[in-house]
């Protein structure tokens, strides 16, 4: 065990990053996110002045609103012990390219990089840090999982919701031909260049295809939003005539599979 997983077995204050996608169109995501922390024997906390992590400004070359908006993100969460995000690439943002943003500022810089320390993806904190073995969670569904780019590359979030997966009762984990391989999405990108993202999600749902799994799951809103979208607007089945089902990851481990998945009926 790590010495910050040490650490974490004190009782811990989080504050949760909620991020843009699942304010506006998944909030169930933030809920079960909670759940599953709280569970965890954390205290959580969701901070209303919270904002975008700045990642489309960034991305865009925008360096001033980028800068910007990280300096109040800072200091929206810098207080607390962990900071914990149910997206790789928005925990990415925070973790990896605030420092960087901020490097030309002494006293930014300082405060980037001691909040990136404390920045988890929501899979990752439960696993690496809290040491989570079992979620309590029941889903007599077969799943399969796509590997978010930013998650995987800049986190490595790989093994972590997997090993949460194996522990929720009567699922079965099917996994996908190039899991770790590009939706399509990435942000701005499926945009600007719709046909080269049209091209590629379309594999990724034939891969998803080859599974017969009953539900596709990700841990971040905007690969599952345009592989939810590719999935219902071909009407793409399961082997028994069913619309195939995309949640995020937190929502199955939390046990909380009530609400409508994504893209169901043609609703986001």
């Amino acid at each position: 065990m790590t010495e910050i997983s040490a650490q974490a077995k004190r009782p811990c204050h989080v504050g949760l990053f909620v991020t843009c996608l699942v304010d506006l169109f998944r909030p169930s995501v933030g809920f079960a996110s909670i759940k599953l922390l709280q569970d965890a024997g954390c205290t959580v906390s969701v901070p209303e002045m919270q904002t975008c992590c700045g990642q489309p400004a960034f991305n865009s070359g925008d360096k001033k609103n980028a800068q910007d908006i990280a300096r109040k993100v800072i200091k929206n969460f810098i207080d607390f012990d962990y900071i914990v995000v149910p997206s790789g690439s928005c925990a990415g943002m925070l973790k990896c390219h605030y420092p960087e943003l901020l490097a030309e500022d002494k006293v930014w810089s300082e405060k980037a990089n001691t909040l990136s320390k404390k920045v988890f993806e929501l899979t990752s904190f439960l696993v690496d840090i809290l040491d989570v073995k079992d979620v309590q969670a029941n889903c007599a569904q077969s799943v399969t999982y796509h590997d978010s780019c930013a998650g995987l590359r800049e986190l490595k979030i790989k093994q972590q919701p997997r090993q949460l997966l194996n522990s929720v009762q009567d699922l079965s984990l099917r996994e996908m031909p190039d899991s770790e391989v590009c939706c399509g999405f990435g942000g701005t990108f499926c945009v600007k260049y719709s046909d080269i993202s049209n091209s590629i999600v379309q594999r990724k749902a034939d891969r998803v295809l080859e599974t017969g799994a009953d539900i596709v799951l990700a841990g971040d809103m905007g690969c599952l939003m345009n592989i939810a979208g590719k999935l219902s607007k071909d009407k793409c089945l399961t082997k028994e005539g069913k619309p195939i089902a995309v949640r995020h990851v937190a929502e199955v481990l939390a046990n909380m599979t009530d609400e409508s998945f994504i893209c169901e009926g043609g609703k986001p």
